[in-house]
């Protein structure tokens, strides 16, 4: 069931909790007069109620089905179920053929669609998503690429949580100069740094990635507890394990929960001279779906 049906449902329910409350409060027809309720409290109540059931959603469930032409704010945030949706970029988003597209601008790092959505707050998620990158995409050196999930403080940008106090699991793809792979980008307490962990691993394993083709790519996170290393990370490609192991993302309870959805695309590292690219460049995701399991 998507989440827009299970909204609409929750929507009629709570407006006729809330209309039953109303009626309710008339004693006989001699009060009827006092017990009007001005239209425009009712259109406050509504928008309340609305706003209620939608914010914050714990699942997620788009095909980014919209007609070719500019991808809005208004369209993402509908998408990701009414979510606090931001750094949204409506210059470098865009609908193709079903297939959301984020705009990788030329000659400039962190250049590309850089947004995030808030969750209910949990202690375990998981995403899947479709990726293909353009037939003419320019690998350079790599970048960030599609969802993922962070944790407390959110860590990225080569600020390793050494506080204990967030984490994030990322996607990137990466040339190496012999061959273009995705590897995970975690930050977590115990990344040696100084940026994000990829615990050297990579898919495909060898060989490199393909333009133009499909990637399903998988993610679950689950937060662990105290100074424990009992959280966990998991991200599959095309149904192949990457990545799958016991984690410790946090050691403070305050900031363990899962908060925020990422969706970052940009080339980067930080100089332009090793992550750029003199092209303008697209990568295009399909099928999102995103779930609460704790």
């Amino acid at each position: 069931m998507s989440i827009k049906i299970m909204t609409s449902k929750l929507i009629g329910m709570a407006m006729l909790i809330f209309f039953s409350a109303i009626l309710g409060c008339s004693k006989d027809s001699s009060e009827t007069n006092q017990n009007i309720v001005p239209v425009e409290k009712l259109l406050v109540n509504k928008s309340m109620a609305v706003a209620a059931v939608q914010a914050y959603p714990s699942n997620i469930n788009t095909s980014f089905n919209h007609p070719d032409g500019a991808y809005s704010y208004n369209e993402a945030s509908s998408d990701f179920g009414m979510a606090a949706l931001t750094g949204w970029n409506e210059d470098r988003a865009y609908i193709s053929g079903g297939w959301a597209r984020a705009t990788l601008a030329p000659n400039a790092v962190s250049n590309g669609l850089i947004a995030g959505a808030d969750l209910s707050d949990g202690s375990a998620y998981e995403a899947t998503f479709k990726v293909r990158f353009h037939s003419q995409f320019d690998w350079s050196r790599g970048g960030k690429v599609g969802f993922g999930f962070l944790i407390g403080e959110g860590n990225t940008g080569c600020d390793i949580p050494t506080d204990g106090n967030g984490g994030s699991l990322r996607l990137m793809w990466y040339n190496n100069g012999n061959r273009v792979y995705f590897q995970p980008y975690v930050y977590h307490r115990d990344m040696a740094g100084p940026c994000g962990d990829t615990f050297g691993k990579s898919y495909p394993t060898s060989g490199s990635l393909v333009k133009g083709e499909t990637y399903t790519v998988h993610l679950y996170v689950k937060s662990n507890t105290g100074s424990t290393k009992n959280g966990w990370v998991q991200v599959l490609i095309n149904g192949a394990t990457v990545l799958d192991q016991s984690i410790r993302w946090t050691t403070n309870d305050a900031q363990r929960l899962i908060k925020r959805l990422s969706f970052h695309n940009f080339r980067g590292g930080k100089d332009v001279a090793v992550w750029g690219s003199s092209q303008t460049s697209y990568i295009y995701f399909d099928d999102l779906v995103v779930n609460k399991i704790q």
